[in-house]
Protein backbone atom coordinates (compact mmCIF):
# COMPACT_ATOMS: atom_id res chain seq x y z
CA UNK A 1 0.00 0.00 0.00
CA UNK A 2 1.53 3.32 -1.07
CA UNK A 3 1.71 6.36 1.18
CA UNK A 4 -1.34 8.18 -0.24
CA UNK A 5 -3.56 5.14 0.11
CA UNK A 6 -2.14 4.34 3.57
CA UNK A 7 -3.00 7.85 4.77
CA UNK A 8 -6.53 7.58 3.45
CA UNK A 9 -6.94 4.16 5.08
CA UNK A 10 -5.73 5.55 8.39
CA UNK A 11 -8.27 8.33 8.17
CA UNK A 12 -11.10 5.91 7.38
CA UNK A 13 -10.06 3.69 10.27
CA UNK A 14 -10.03 6.63 12.67
CA UNK A 15 -13.38 7.87 11.40
CA UNK A 16 -14.94 4.45 11.91
CA UNK A 17 -13.62 4.32 15.46
CA UNK A 18 -14.96 7.79 16.25
CA UNK A 19 -18.06 7.43 14.04
CA UNK A 20 -17.07 10.62 12.25
CA UNK A 21 -18.93 11.09 8.94
CA UNK A 22 -16.74 11.37 5.85
CA UNK A 23 -17.71 13.06 2.60
CA UNK A 24 -15.84 11.24 -0.16
CA UNK A 25 -14.97 13.75 -2.84
CA UNK A 26 -12.92 13.83 -6.05
CA UNK A 27 -13.33 16.97 -8.12
CA UNK A 28 -16.67 17.78 -6.50
CA UNK A 29 -18.30 18.37 -9.89
CA UNK A 30 -21.43 16.46 -8.90
CA UNK A 31 -21.93 17.90 -5.43
CA UNK A 32 -25.21 19.38 -6.68
CA UNK A 33 -26.85 15.95 -6.76
CA UNK A 34 -28.10 14.07 -3.73
CA UNK A 35 -30.12 14.63 -0.60
CA UNK A 36 -27.35 16.15 1.51
CA UNK A 37 -23.61 16.65 1.86
CA UNK A 38 -22.43 15.71 5.33
CA UNK A 39 -19.08 14.99 6.93
CA UNK A 40 -15.45 15.97 6.68
CA UNK A 41 -14.18 16.04 3.11
CA UNK A 42 -12.00 13.06 2.20
CA UNK A 43 -10.24 14.03 -1.03
CA UNK A 44 -9.41 11.11 -3.33
CA UNK A 45 -7.27 13.03 -5.83
CA UNK A 46 -4.03 11.82 -4.26
CA UNK A 47 -4.91 8.41 -5.76
CA UNK A 48 -3.74 9.43 -9.21
CA UNK A 49 -2.44 7.71 -12.31
CA UNK A 50 -3.07 4.98 -14.87
CA UNK A 51 -2.00 1.62 -13.43
CA UNK A 52 -2.11 -0.36 -16.67
CA UNK A 53 -3.44 0.06 -20.18
CA UNK A 54 -3.54 -2.58 -22.88
CA UNK A 55 -4.96 -0.99 -26.05
CA UNK A 56 -5.00 -4.33 -27.85
CA UNK A 57 -7.06 -5.84 -25.01
CA UNK A 58 -9.40 -2.81 -24.74
CA UNK A 59 -8.85 -2.64 -20.97
CA UNK A 60 -7.52 0.12 -18.72
CA UNK A 61 -6.97 0.16 -14.95
CA UNK A 62 -6.80 3.59 -13.38
CA UNK A 63 -6.67 5.02 -9.87
CA UNK A 64 -9.88 6.63 -8.70
CA UNK A 65 -8.57 10.16 -8.20
CA UNK A 66 -7.26 10.46 -11.76
CA UNK A 67 -8.88 13.30 -13.74
CA UNK A 68 -11.40 11.92 -16.21
CA UNK A 69 -10.08 14.26 -18.92
CA UNK A 70 -6.60 12.80 -18.48
CA UNK A 71 -7.86 9.27 -19.01
CA UNK A 72 -9.88 10.29 -22.06
CA UNK A 73 -6.81 11.99 -23.57
CA UNK A 74 -4.71 8.84 -23.16
CA UNK A 75 -7.43 6.73 -24.77
CA UNK A 76 -7.81 9.21 -27.64
CA UNK A 77 -4.11 8.85 -28.49
CA UNK A 78 -4.83 5.19 -29.22
CA UNK A 79 -8.04 5.89 -31.13
CA UNK A 80 -10.16 4.59 -28.25
CA UNK A 81 -12.78 6.06 -25.93
CA UNK A 82 -15.30 5.60 -23.14
CA UNK A 83 -18.31 5.11 -25.43
CA UNK A 84 -20.90 5.93 -22.75
CA UNK A 85 -19.70 9.56 -22.77
CA UNK A 86 -19.61 10.32 -19.03
CA UNK A 87 -20.44 13.95 -18.22
CA UNK A 88 -17.80 16.03 -16.46
CA UNK A 89 -19.86 18.97 -15.17
CA UNK A 90 -16.58 20.76 -14.47
CA UNK A 91 -16.79 24.52 -14.08
CA UNK A 92 -13.04 25.13 -13.68
CA UNK A 93 -9.78 23.17 -14.09
CA UNK A 94 -9.43 23.07 -10.31
CA UNK A 95 -12.60 20.99 -9.96
CA UNK A 96 -11.94 18.48 -12.74
CA UNK A 97 -14.10 15.36 -12.66
CA UNK A 98 -12.36 12.17 -11.55
CA UNK A 99 -12.65 8.56 -12.69
CA UNK A 100 -13.83 7.48 -9.25
CA UNK A 101 -16.52 10.13 -9.29
CA UNK A 102 -17.59 8.97 -12.74
CA UNK A 103 -18.17 5.45 -11.40
CA UNK A 104 -19.71 6.55 -8.10
CA UNK A 105 -22.21 8.81 -9.87
CA UNK A 106 -22.96 6.26 -12.58
CA UNK A 107 -24.02 8.96 -15.04
CA UNK A 108 -23.78 8.50 -18.79
CA UNK A 109 -24.07 10.87 -21.72
CA UNK A 110 -26.07 11.05 -24.97
CA UNK A 111 -24.93 7.66 -26.31
CA UNK A 112 -26.08 5.69 -23.26
CA UNK A 113 -29.25 4.25 -24.84
CA UNK A 114 -27.27 2.73 -27.73
CA UNK A 115 -23.98 1.65 -26.17
CA UNK A 116 -24.80 1.03 -22.50
CA UNK A 117 -24.06 2.73 -19.20
CA UNK A 118 -21.00 3.15 -16.97
CA UNK A 119 -21.77 -0.07 -15.12
CA UNK A 120 -21.70 -2.06 -18.38
CA UNK A 121 -18.03 -1.15 -18.89
CA UNK A 122 -16.92 -1.68 -15.30
CA UNK A 123 -14.80 -4.84 -15.11
CA UNK A 124 -13.38 -4.59 -11.61
CA UNK A 125 -12.89 -2.31 -8.62
CA UNK A 126 -10.66 -2.03 -5.59
CA UNK A 127 -12.04 -0.15 -2.62
CA UNK A 128 -11.77 0.52 1.08
CA UNK A 129 -14.82 -0.50 3.07
CA UNK A 130 -16.04 1.18 6.25
CA UNK A 131 -13.46 -0.76 8.29
CA UNK A 132 -10.61 0.51 6.07
CA UNK A 133 -10.19 -3.01 4.69
CA UNK A 134 -9.02 -3.18 1.04
CA UNK A 135 -11.42 -5.25 -1.06
CA UNK A 136 -11.15 -6.25 -4.72
CA UNK A 137 -13.97 -7.40 -6.97
CA UNK A 138 -14.08 -8.41 -10.62
CA UNK A 139 -10.91 -8.28 -12.65
CA UNK A 140 -9.38 -7.04 -15.88
CA UNK A 141 -11.09 -9.32 -18.37
CA UNK A 142 -14.47 -9.02 -20.02
CA UNK A 143 -15.64 -12.56 -19.18
CA UNK A 144 -15.17 -12.72 -15.44
CA UNK A 145 -17.91 -14.87 -13.90
CA UNK A 146 -16.35 -15.74 -10.55
CA UNK A 147 -18.69 -14.87 -7.65
CA UNK A 148 -21.15 -12.01 -7.38
CA UNK A 149 -20.77 -9.06 -9.73
CA UNK A 150 -20.11 -6.63 -6.89
CA UNK A 151 -18.10 -4.25 -9.07
CA UNK A 152 -21.15 -2.97 -10.88
CA UNK A 153 -22.88 -2.40 -7.56
CA UNK A 154 -20.50 0.53 -7.05
CA UNK A 155 -21.74 2.33 -10.17
CA UNK A 156 -24.30 4.85 -8.97
CA UNK A 157 -23.75 4.14 -5.25
CA UNK A 158 -22.54 7.73 -4.75
CA UNK A 159 -19.73 6.63 -2.42
CA UNK A 160 -22.11 5.27 0.20
CA UNK A 161 -20.71 1.72 0.07
CA UNK A 162 -16.98 2.37 0.00
CA UNK A 163 -14.10 4.51 -1.14
CA UNK A 164 -13.01 3.48 -4.63
CA UNK A 165 -9.24 3.32 -5.05
CA UNK A 166 -8.86 1.66 -8.49
CA UNK A 167 -11.21 0.76 -11.31
CA UNK A 168 -10.77 -1.41 -14.40
CA UNK A 169 -12.78 -0.40 -17.46
CA UNK A 170 -13.55 -1.83 -20.85
CA UNK A 171 -12.92 0.72 -23.63
CA UNK A 172 -13.81 0.68 -27.33
CA UNK A 173 -12.31 2.00 -30.57
CA UNK A 174 -13.65 5.30 -31.84
CA UNK A 175 -16.26 4.65 -34.54
CA UNK A 176 -14.83 5.05 -38.07
CA UNK A 177 -17.78 7.16 -39.24
CA UNK A 178 -20.21 9.64 -37.70
CA UNK A 179 -23.07 11.80 -38.93
CA UNK A 180 -25.75 13.99 -37.36
CA UNK A 181 -29.17 14.42 -38.99
CA UNK A 182 -31.61 17.22 -38.20
CA UNK A 183 -35.39 16.96 -38.48
CA UNK A 184 -37.91 19.75 -37.89
CA UNK A 185 -40.80 18.12 -36.01
CA UNK A 186 -42.93 18.27 -32.90
CA UNK A 187 -42.47 15.98 -29.91
CA UNK A 188 -45.01 13.37 -31.00
CA UNK A 189 -43.50 13.08 -34.49
CA UNK A 190 -40.00 12.89 -33.03
CA UNK A 191 -40.98 9.99 -30.79
CA UNK A 192 -42.70 8.20 -33.67
CA UNK A 193 -39.58 8.51 -35.79
CA UNK A 194 -37.33 7.27 -32.98
CA UNK A 195 -39.62 4.31 -32.24
CA UNK A 196 -39.68 3.32 -35.92
CA UNK A 197 -35.91 3.63 -36.33
CA UNK A 198 -35.36 1.63 -33.15
CA UNK A 199 -36.80 -1.44 -34.85
CA UNK A 200 -34.48 -1.18 -37.84
CA UNK A 201 -30.78 -2.14 -38.24
CA UNK A 202 -29.53 1.45 -38.15
CA UNK A 203 -26.34 2.70 -36.46
CA UNK A 204 -28.23 4.96 -34.05
CA UNK A 205 -25.93 6.38 -31.38
CA UNK A 206 -27.62 9.39 -29.76
CA UNK A 207 -30.64 11.63 -30.12
CA UNK A 208 -31.92 14.91 -28.74
CA UNK A 209 -35.27 16.60 -29.28
CA UNK A 210 -35.66 20.16 -28.07
CA UNK A 211 -38.19 22.90 -28.67
CA UNK A 212 -36.93 26.40 -29.33
CA UNK A 213 -39.88 28.77 -29.24
CA UNK A 214 -42.69 27.20 -31.26
CA UNK A 215 -40.42 25.00 -33.38
CA UNK A 216 -39.24 21.55 -32.36
CA UNK A 217 -36.02 19.98 -33.66
CA UNK A 218 -34.81 16.39 -33.48
CA UNK A 219 -31.09 15.67 -33.78
CA UNK A 220 -29.97 12.10 -34.39
CA UNK A 221 -26.32 11.03 -34.29
CA UNK A 222 -25.18 7.96 -36.18
CA UNK A 223 -21.94 6.11 -35.52
CA UNK A 224 -20.50 2.98 -37.05
CA UNK A 225 -18.98 1.66 -40.25
CA UNK A 226 -18.71 4.18 -43.11
CA UNK A 227 -21.06 2.20 -45.35
CA UNK A 228 -23.64 1.78 -42.57
CA UNK A 229 -23.67 5.48 -41.68
CA UNK A 230 -23.89 6.62 -45.32
CA UNK A 231 -26.71 4.16 -46.01
CA UNK A 232 -28.63 5.29 -42.92
CA UNK A 233 -28.33 8.94 -43.96
CA UNK A 234 -29.92 8.11 -47.31
CA UNK A 235 -32.66 6.02 -45.71
CA UNK A 236 -33.63 8.28 -42.82
CA UNK A 237 -33.67 11.60 -44.64
CA UNK A 238 -33.37 14.86 -42.75
CA UNK A 239 -30.56 17.39 -43.11
CA UNK A 240 -27.02 16.13 -42.62
CA UNK A 241 -24.96 18.53 -40.51
CA UNK A 242 -21.23 19.17 -40.54
CA UNK A 243 -19.57 17.04 -37.86
CA UNK A 244 -17.14 19.73 -36.75
CA UNK A 245 -19.96 22.26 -36.41
CA UNK A 246 -22.33 20.05 -34.44
CA UNK A 247 -19.76 18.32 -32.18
CA UNK A 248 -19.76 21.17 -29.60
CA UNK A 249 -23.55 20.89 -29.38
CA UNK A 250 -23.36 17.20 -28.47
CA UNK A 251 -20.76 18.08 -25.82
CA UNK A 252 -23.06 20.82 -24.53
CA UNK A 253 -25.89 18.29 -24.38
CA UNK A 254 -23.70 15.96 -22.34
CA UNK A 255 -22.57 18.74 -20.01
CA UNK A 256 -26.04 20.35 -19.76
CA UNK A 257 -24.84 23.69 -21.09
CA UNK A 258 -27.33 23.90 -23.94
CA UNK A 259 -29.57 27.00 -23.75
CA UNK A 260 -32.50 24.78 -22.72
CA UNK A 261 -30.61 23.87 -19.53
CA UNK A 262 -29.06 27.25 -18.79
CA UNK A 263 -32.42 29.03 -19.18
CA UNK A 264 -33.42 27.46 -15.86
CA UNK A 265 -31.48 30.29 -14.19
CA UNK A 266 -34.41 32.53 -15.09
CA UNK A 267 -36.68 30.36 -12.93
CA UNK A 268 -34.91 29.96 -9.57
CA UNK A 269 -37.88 28.10 -8.08
CA UNK A 270 -37.63 25.34 -10.69
CA UNK A 271 -35.78 22.08 -10.19
CA UNK A 272 -34.35 20.02 -13.04
CA UNK A 273 -36.27 16.74 -13.10
CA UNK A 274 -35.00 13.55 -14.71
CA UNK A 275 -37.63 11.17 -16.05
CA UNK A 276 -36.38 7.67 -16.89
CA UNK A 277 -38.89 5.88 -19.12
CA UNK A 278 -39.22 3.03 -21.60
CA UNK A 279 -38.04 4.21 -25.02
CA UNK A 280 -41.51 3.57 -26.43
CA UNK A 281 -43.28 5.80 -23.90
CA UNK A 282 -45.63 8.31 -25.57
CA UNK A 283 -45.83 12.06 -25.04
CA UNK A 284 -46.57 12.60 -21.35
CA UNK A 285 -49.02 15.06 -19.89
CA UNK A 286 -46.74 17.09 -17.65
CA UNK A 287 -47.61 19.73 -15.04
CA UNK A 288 -44.91 22.08 -16.31
CA UNK A 289 -45.73 24.49 -19.10
CA UNK A 290 -42.34 24.13 -20.78
CA UNK A 291 -41.63 21.31 -23.22
CA UNK A 292 -39.15 18.64 -22.06
CA UNK A 293 -35.76 18.00 -23.60
CA UNK A 294 -35.68 14.37 -24.75
CA UNK A 295 -32.62 12.13 -25.04
CA UNK A 296 -31.83 8.42 -25.29
CA UNK A 297 -34.33 7.81 -28.13
CA UNK A 298 -37.22 8.76 -25.82
CA UNK A 299 -36.03 7.04 -22.65
CA UNK A 300 -34.68 10.15 -20.88
CA UNK A 301 -36.77 13.29 -20.53
CA UNK A 302 -35.63 16.41 -18.73
CA UNK A 303 -38.29 18.68 -17.27
CA UNK A 304 -37.99 22.03 -15.52
CA UNK A 305 -40.63 22.37 -12.82
CA UNK A 306 -40.96 23.42 -9.16
CA UNK A 307 -40.63 20.82 -6.40
CA UNK A 308 -44.38 21.04 -5.84
CA UNK A 309 -44.85 19.35 -9.22
CA UNK A 310 -43.08 16.25 -7.91
CA UNK A 311 -46.16 14.10 -7.18
CA UNK A 312 -47.63 14.76 -10.62
CA UNK A 313 -44.33 14.11 -12.38
CA UNK A 314 -43.76 10.88 -10.48
CA UNK A 315 -47.28 9.68 -11.20
CA UNK A 316 -46.92 10.45 -14.91
CA UNK A 317 -43.59 8.64 -15.06
CA UNK A 318 -44.85 5.60 -13.15
CA UNK A 319 -47.93 5.36 -15.34
CA UNK A 320 -45.58 5.08 -18.32
CA UNK A 321 -43.46 2.44 -16.57
CA UNK A 322 -40.64 4.68 -15.36
CA UNK A 323 -39.60 7.02 -12.57
CA UNK A 324 -38.99 10.71 -11.93
CA UNK A 325 -36.25 12.14 -9.71
CA UNK A 326 -34.84 15.56 -8.91
CA UNK A 327 -31.50 15.94 -10.66
CA UNK A 328 -30.71 19.50 -9.59
CA UNK A 329 -32.51 21.18 -6.72
CA UNK A 330 -34.33 24.50 -7.26
CA UNK A 331 -31.40 26.44 -5.80
CA UNK A 332 -27.72 25.57 -5.89
CA UNK A 333 -27.56 25.81 -2.10
CA UNK A 334 -30.55 23.48 -1.68
CA UNK A 335 -29.40 19.94 -0.97
CA UNK A 336 -32.38 18.73 1.01
CA UNK A 337 -35.00 18.28 -1.69
CA UNK A 338 -37.20 15.40 -0.60
CA UNK A 339 -37.17 12.24 -2.65
CA UNK A 340 -34.31 12.96 -5.03
CA UNK A 341 -33.72 9.22 -5.32
CA UNK A 342 -37.04 7.52 -6.04
CA UNK A 343 -36.89 4.20 -4.17
CA UNK A 344 -40.31 2.91 -5.11
CA UNK A 345 -40.69 0.05 -2.63
CA UNK A 346 -39.88 -0.60 1.00
CA UNK A 347 -38.30 -3.94 0.01
CA UNK A 348 -35.87 -2.18 -2.34
CA UNK A 349 -35.06 0.38 0.33
CA UNK A 350 -34.34 -2.42 2.82
CA UNK A 351 -31.95 -4.07 0.35
CA UNK A 352 -30.09 -0.78 -0.05
CA UNK A 353 -29.91 -0.35 3.71
CA UNK A 354 -28.55 -3.87 4.27
CA UNK A 355 -25.91 -3.40 1.58
CA UNK A 356 -24.92 -0.13 3.19
CA UNK A 357 -24.53 -1.79 6.60
CA UNK A 358 -22.51 -4.68 5.14
CA UNK A 359 -19.97 -2.43 3.46
CA UNK A 360 -20.05 0.47 5.93
CA UNK A 361 -21.25 -0.77 9.34
CA UNK A 362 -20.43 2.49 11.12
CA UNK A 363 -22.28 4.51 8.49
CA UNK A 364 -19.42 6.97 7.91
CA UNK A 365 -19.39 7.17 4.10
CA UNK A 366 -21.50 9.96 2.58
CA UNK A 367 -24.34 9.65 5.12
CA UNK A 368 -27.65 11.03 3.90
CA UNK A 369 -26.52 11.27 0.28
CA UNK A 370 -28.98 8.69 -1.05
CA UNK A 371 -31.39 8.20 1.85
CA UNK A 372 -32.07 10.19 4.98
CA UNK A 373 -31.80 7.09 7.17
CA UNK A 374 -28.25 6.15 6.05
Amino acid sequence: MDQALAQIADRVRAAAADQTPLRIRGGGTKDFHGLALHGEVLDTRALHGIVSYEPSELVVTVRAGTPLAELEAVLAEQGQCLPFEPPHFSKAPSDAATVGGMVAAGLSGPARASVGAVRDYLLGVTLLNGRAEPLSFGGQVMKNVAGYDVSRLMAGAWGTLGLLTEVSLKVLPVAPAEATLRFECNQADALRKLHAWGGQPLPLNASCWVQDGSAGTLYVRLRGAVAAVDSACRTMGGTRLDNATVAPDWTACREQTLPWFTDRAQHPAHALWRLSLPQTAPVLTLPAAAQPLIEWHGALRWVQAPESAGPALREAARAAGGSATVFIAPREDSTGVSGQFDLQSSALEQIHARLKHSFDPAGIFNPGRMAQAW
